[in-house]
């Protein structure tokens, strides 16, 4: 696209102003003239998000859902409306964002393990009151006491932080919590969006045992990191009728029954 294609691009789907603001933010941080964060509301949201700057991975991420549409899907694709979305590797919260704007009767639960970008999540989802439950701390296969690692896994920006099990003598920094523990923060036992984004800690997940929590699943949106994780969530779902599909790096399993 040119120049001005582009900024009529940016305007489509932030706005007018959040066009021009982006557009602004975007060229100084190629040029390294801005490290701090920059607020800016989509027009798909309710309110505005936080976005660091600073070659910070919340740049990528805020093109992915709000400019290349990642999540768009989720527009059409429910035949009602959900009222229950748990969001895995929430990160700074918009995708958590994303579904509470769309979905002005659903209930989100995002957990995140990075404190910083769990501080971040925190302020961005007050502002959609008690619709809106921030967890710091990580999905597991068990509950129990996790270490964060950070700068190891893919780029080693922010969206790639994971958690590990401590090695010995090495004390837990980041609360695991199971399934079924993030089920019982929820306001009812049967999740409509299970949005799982979680660095590799999805094969982890999913090769545990599912039977106690999987059947209470409508539909998954995950992004899985490597062929045997994707293995796992197969291995898992192959008991279970569903559909599948694919939105930018997710993979969708839709419509899931036992």
């Amino acid at each position: 696209m040119t120049r001005w294609e582009t900024h009529f691009w940016y305007q489509r789907r932030l706005g007018l102003l959040g066009g021009l603001r982006w557009s602004f933010a975007n060229a100084a941080d190629r040029r390294g003239l801005v490290h701090k964060a920059v607020s800016l509301r989509p027009k798909c949201l309710r309110h505005p998000v936080s976005v660091r700057m600073g070659q910070s991975s919340d740049f990528d991420l805020f093109r992915n859902i709000f400019l290349f549409g990642e999540m768009d899907f989720w527009r059409s694709s429910l035949c009602r409306s959900p009222r229950v979305i748990l969001d895995l590797g929430a990160n700074v919260g918009f995708t958590s964002s994303f579904f509470l704007s769309l979905f002005p009767g659903a209930f989100v639960l995002a957990v995140e393990p990075d404190p910083a970008s769990y501080e971040i999540c925190k302020r961005t989802l007050a502002r959609y009151g008690d619709r809106a439950k921030v967890v710091e701390g990580a999905a597991w296969h068990s509950c129990g006491q996790l270490a964060l690692s950070r700068g190891t896994f893919r780029d080693g920006r922010e969206w790639a932080t994971q958690v590990r099990p401590p090695e010995p003598g090495e004390s837990g920094s980041v609360t695991a919590f199971d399934m079924p523990a993030l089920l019982a923060m929820c306001p009812r036992n049967e999740i409509d969006i299970l949005k799982i984004d979680i660095e590799g800690s999805e094969g982890v997940l999913f090769s545990g045992d599912t039977d106690e929590w999987l059947p209470r699943v409508r539909n998954i949106c995950i992004e899985t990191h490597d062929s045997e994780c994707a293995e796992a969530v197969v291995r898992a779902l192959a008991p279970y009728r569903h559909r599948t599909g694919k939105t930018g790096e997710y993979t969708l399993y839709l419509d899931i029954r036992a």
